[in-house]
């Protein structure tokens, strides 16, 4: 019979795995729900991302032109006349630009002069893409100016059934170029740009809603005129769908905003003064067949935004930052793909650490796990976004598994350790800490109550503890004791018995309850002759000490018993009854009588087999007990006494009386108790011979 409970672990596991389902099932409604908590903990613990990857540099042909401090300070304070903001798109032209886009707004005359150098700049390089900004304020309109931007809006657009209405930021207003200067513009794109609820600009809104009509912003106008595509857009019922030009899939979410792959701080896609386009002092070919953004850079009057690397960026490297994502095809990715993940990751994750906190057996370890899995996954997260830029979520998956942990943790320290440490209270003093840690392990078998198995039973006594005790003060008695009583329950531990009780002087041990022991009576036996080097070294030091010395006798059986927790829910020991517990204390009782050390019962003798040396003594009926019982000597090694004994037992059992008699004389003068004994029961029976049924058995008439 195992103390092992099938159930027991099956209750542990279940516990943690319903815990665990529980927490993935509200993790997957917040995922679904997006709660505005928990999403900015997510997108802070996204831009962590950027800052552990680094700076990296972009290879696609995007250059900004940055009207900076350089410029500033040589060509003077901005805003420029436009006729210097014309000789920059001039020789930006010149230089090979393929295409340029202005991050700034011409929407009131300067004078005819200036905004007529302007047009004919723009005009002259047919590349140029304007952009403008929608504006809640009334503008005044000019039918002329919105003819110019009606010819921008995304004409190729296609719509599923069942579609009401575009989820896009809709304007009814716009601060746009005036028609005289935009007459020769290549086209227009907006700069307005949305930022998180913390402030950070993390995406770029691509398409935005013109009384109507759908605009592209100034960078993907941009990126659509460098490539020379045409610019489609798919509607379904929860909003944008696609967004393309040409070949190039753009994978804008359903509000058409595009996550950004930041390359590093502001500065971090080429840039050029704008003072050094103007003056030719770039080498040849820096600007040769380039996509170009100009815009403001200098620090006061520029348009700075905050995102995750840089609390200063550029408004203008915004837009240049889409496009070289865009033409580099280096897209973070949110789809299909990365919702199927973090699904999976939501539940996976916490059954994970559910099986693992169910298996582990403290705390520290249910720690350890917890941290391998939350690590792993921050690892896994990283690596998809490093290598496959997949814009997983973080804190989605790793917020069930955190509750999980805690839940987890609660309910072993509320339940499973709760329950350990009362078993710890219960078993700490009966067995060894390794036993103890075994049955907390497994605690499903230890309920109130008990179970019949098999057990071996050893009881130990001081013999004529009575008597030495009347003549020392109890102080005296109790150190004496405690000398004496440390020794043999560590040996009994040692030996993986369980202390079942000290009787005043007396030990009661048990050995394969409340944990199994196959080989229970061996360890019994071999507990017995230790207890026995353990006495003669206590022995050695009470001599020294002047102290009287001590002895002791041993009985061991081995059968069938009730053990378990007997008490009540407040007081309970754990312990065994029942007849062989009986006969245990009874065979311990008959080593005064016999005059020896040990005696184990026929049952322990034959189960341990020729694995210690036994010499039989007697066949003894004992009190209480109508069936005789044959018991045996327990040597601590082969004696030259054990053959001629046994030679002389069975002469006396076949009613020999005078042989045996001279044979149990011999074994007498040798100092063996038992030859004694018997050479007296051989008189006995020479002067008054047994009944002619006599069958060798001796009926024990005390304890």
């Amino acid at each position: 019979m195992k103390l092992t409970a099938p159930g027991e672990t099956a209750r542990r596991y279940g516990a943690f795995l319903v815990i665990a389902i529980l927490t993935a099932l509200v993790g997957l409604i917040l995922y679904r729900e997006t709660f505005p908590f928990v999403e900015q903990v997510d997108l802070r613990l996204k831009d962590a991302r950027f800052t552990f990857r680094g700076s990296e540099r972009p290879t696609a042909p995007v250059t900004v032109v940055a009207i900076d401090n350089k410029s500033i300070k040589e060509l003077g304070r901005w805003p420029w006349s436009r006729e210097l903001t014309a000789g920059l798109i001039s020789s930006a032209a010149r230089q090979g630009a393929r295409v340029i886009a202005l991050d700034m707004v011409f929407s009131e005359p300067q004078g005819e002069r200036p905004d007529r150098a302007l047009a004919a700049a723009i005009s002259s390089a047919g590349n140029v893409i304007m952009g403008y900004f929608f504006r809640e304020e009334t503008q005044t309109d000019d039918p002329l100016v919105l003819e110019q931007m009606a010819q921008s809006r995304v004409t190729s657009v296609r719509i599923a059934a069942g579609v009401e209405a575009v989820s896009l930021p809709s304007h009814e207003q716009m601060d746009a170029n005036i028609s005289g200067v935009a007459a020769g513009a290549a086209g227009f794109g907006y700069f307005n740009q949305i930022s998180n609820a913390d402030g950070l600009y993390r995406s770029l809104p691509l398409l935005m809603l013109f009384r109507g009509d759908m605009y592209p912003s100034l960078a993907l106008a941009a990126v659509n005129r460098f490539r020379g595509n045409q610019l489609q857009v798919a509607v379904e019922p929860f909003g944008i769908s696609s967004v393309s030009s040409g070949d190039l899939s753009i994978p804008a979410n359903e509000q058409g905003r595009l996550s950004l792959a930041y390359y590093g701080p502001g500065g971090t896609v080429a840039t050029v003064s704008a003072a050094d386009v103007i003056a030719g002092r770039l080498p040849k070919g820096s600007l040769q067949g380039r996509l170009v953004f100009i815009g403001v850079t200098e620090t006061g009057i520029a348009d700075l935004r905050a995102t995750p690397l840089d609390p200063v960026f550029p408004g203008v490297e915004i837009h240049a930052t889409f496009a070289a994502n865009a033409l580099e095809g280096r897209f973070l990715t949110r789809d299909s793909r990365t919702l199927a993940i973090e699904m999976t990751a939501i539940i996976l994750l916490s059954l994970l650490l559910a099986l693992v906190l169910a298996a582990v057996p403290n705390t520290a370890w249910g720690l350890a796990g917890f941290s391998v899995i939350s690590f792993g996954y921050l690892g896994l997260n990283f690596y998809l976004f490093s290598a496959y830029r997949l814009d997983l979520s973080i804190a989605y998956p790793l917020m069930p598994l955190v509750v999980t942990y805690l839940e987890g943790e609660a309910y072993r320290n509320l339940v499973v350790e709760r329950k350990g440490r009362y078993l710890k209270k219960a078993f700490g003093s009966y067995i060894s800490p390794e036993l103890v840690s075994e049955i907390v392990k497994n605690p499903g078998r230890l309920q109130l109550g008990g179970e019949k198995r098999e057990i071996s039973i050893l009881f130990s006594d001081i013999r004529g503890f009575t008597t030495l005790s009347e003549g020392l003060t109890p102080e005296t008695l109790v150190k004496l004791l405690n000398d004496y009583l440390s020794p043999m329950t560590r040996i009994v531990m040692d030996e993986r018995g369980t202390l079942d009780k000290f009787i005043g002087d007396a030990i009661m041990a048990i050995f394969n309850a409340p944990l199994d022991l196959p080989d229970h009576p061996a360890h019994a036996c071999r507990c017995a002759l230790r207890m026995l080097v353990g006495l003669e070294t206590l022995n050695e030091q009470l001599t020294a000490s002047g102290s009287p010395r001590l002895a002791i006798g041993i009985g061991i059986h081995t059968g069938e018993a009730v053990v378990g927790n007997m008490g009540a829910d407040i007081r309970f020991d754990y312990t065994a009854i029942g007849d062989s517990v009986n006969l245990a204390s009874r065979l311990e009782g008959l080593t005064k009588f016999y005059g020896i050390m040990i005696i184990v019962s026929e049952e322990t003798r034959a189960k341990v087999g020729d694995a210690f040396h036994f010499r039989e003594l007697d066949l003894v009926r004992v009190k209480g007990k109508q069936k005789p019982i044959a018991i045996f000597e327990l040597l601590a090694e082969e004696s030259v006494r054990a053959l001629p004994f046994a030679d002389a037992l069975r002469l006396y059992r076949g009613g020999d009386f005078v042989a045996a008699l001279e044979l149990f004389e011999l074994l007498a003068d040798s100092g063996d108790h038992p030859s004694v004994l018997y050479a007296d029961r051989c008189r006995e029976f020479l002067m008054n011979p047994p009944a002619a049924a006599w069958d060798g058995v001796y009926t024990a008439h005390s304890k």
